[in-house]
């Protein structure tokens, strides 16, 4: 009988990233034509090519299927460096963005978003899978702005930990809700604007509004007070 700290003894063939990719971009597919509801595992394999039971075997369900089918779009993201801090945030923005406009993007996280509200275990998968994984751009972008001496360097883990998930909140919220729930463009401007209010809060001035941000770590001041 085997010990129950044995490590179990590999069988069959080793998994395949080609099958993988392939079954992931036909679970987007299928979400775009058929939605939610009418997607089945046996619909993504035929797409796909494979199998059934190479499904099953790789994902319990359609939860967990769909889950990495939209992570796999999100690891795509990387942060540019472009100099500055300033310019960093604009080109995540902007890339977020160009994502979100792709149909699989936008039709799957729909989807997860609303199927997740009645179900705790497909919205702990998708914080798992989708965002705590993309906290990463978060954490990369300050440590190379304290590199820069842009920003202090944080002693407290627990204090970064929050900054950075706050950070992630104000940019992912407002990117995902200006491009898919109001369907206004994200463009250059609107990522200068967005990107000057959240480095340098209210305080940063209507006038400078259209500055070339890109090309400076951070905003100038506002200007004297207004006379009364």
């Amino acid at each position: 009988m085997q010990s129950p700290t044995s490590a179990p003894r590999a069988t069959g063939r080793p998994r395949s990233a080609t099958a993988d990719t392939a079954i992931l971009a036909a679970t987007r597919e299928a979400l775009v034509e058929l939605g939610w509801s009418k997607l089945t595992l046996g619909d993504v394999a035929t797409r796909a090519g494979v199998a059934k039971t190479t499904l099953y075997r790789r994902w319990a369900g359609k939860n967990e299927l769909v889950v990495d089918a939209v992570a796999a779009l999100f690891d795509e993201l990387e942060l540019p460096d472009r100099g500055n801090l300033a310019a960093d945030v604009e080109g995540v923005v902007l890339q977020f963005a160009g994502l979100l406009e792709r149909p699989e993007t936008k039709t799957a996280l729909m989807a997860l978003i609303a199927e997740s509200t009645t179900d705790d275990a497909l919205r702990a998968r998708v914080r798992s899978s989708i965002v705590d994984r993309q906290k990463r751009l978060v954490l990369e972008g300050r440590a190379r702005a304290e590199s820069r001496g842009e920003l202090p360097k944080e002693s407290d883990p627990e204090v970064a930990a929050r900054t950075a998930d706050l950070i992630f909140d104000v940019i992912a919220g407002a990117v995902v809700h200006r491009a898919l729930v109001s369907a206004e463009p994200v463009d250059m401007e609107w990522a200068q604007d967005f990107t000057r209010l959240l480095l340098n809060g209210l305080n940063s001035s209507a006038a400078t509004r259209h500055a070339p941000s890109s090309h400076q770590t951070s905003f100038p001041p506002r200007p004297g007070t207004p006379k009364e």
